[in-house]
């Protein structure tokens, strides 16, 4: 073995046994401890203890970088698990791959059907703010017209 590949192995395995603690998660994602609490409570992540201290190691942090992205582009909690679940029984990617490609068509689909509900919304917004300004002309026309 070279001594290049000794050293990334060295690295991985460096890498591998980093550890965390919840203060350090919580500042590097920018997030409170109660919600990398609540993920561990979901069963999501699973740091180690020591006492009453908890112990996260590069999986964890992985896994929680995972969840927050996932939040990002509108996955449930549930998603996010049934993915991991996934993950965890097999680790070649096929499966998970097809998984995914479920899930993104399923979200595509929810948001397309927001985006034209949301288009719907506007289109009758304008012909309110249309009826409105209409109305308040004939008003202002009709109180500024002089009696004879």
């Amino acid at each position: 073995m070279t001594t290049a590949s000794n050293n990334k192995i060295k690295i991985e395995n460096e890498a591998k046994q980093a550890t965390y603690s919840i203060s350090d998660l919580s500042k590097e994602f920018d997030i409170t401890t109660r919600s990398i609490r609540f993920y561990e409570d979901q069963g999501l992540i699973s740091p180690t203890r020591k006492g009453q201290t908890r112990i996260y190691n590069q999986r964890d942090r992985v896994r929680l970088k995972l969840i927050l992205r996932g939040k990002r582009l509108g996955f449930s909690l549930a998603e996010t698990g049934r993915l991991f679940e996934l993950y965890d029984a097999d680790k070649s990617s096929a499966k998970q791959l097809a998984t995914m490609m479920e899930i993104i068509a399923h979200k595509k689909s929810e948001l397309n059907q927001q985006l034209d509900d949301i288009k719907a919304v506007l289109i009758e917004l304008d012909d309110l703010e249309k009826n409105c300004l209409k109305t308040l002309a004939e008003l202002e026309n009709t109180t500024s017209t002089p009696k004879a």
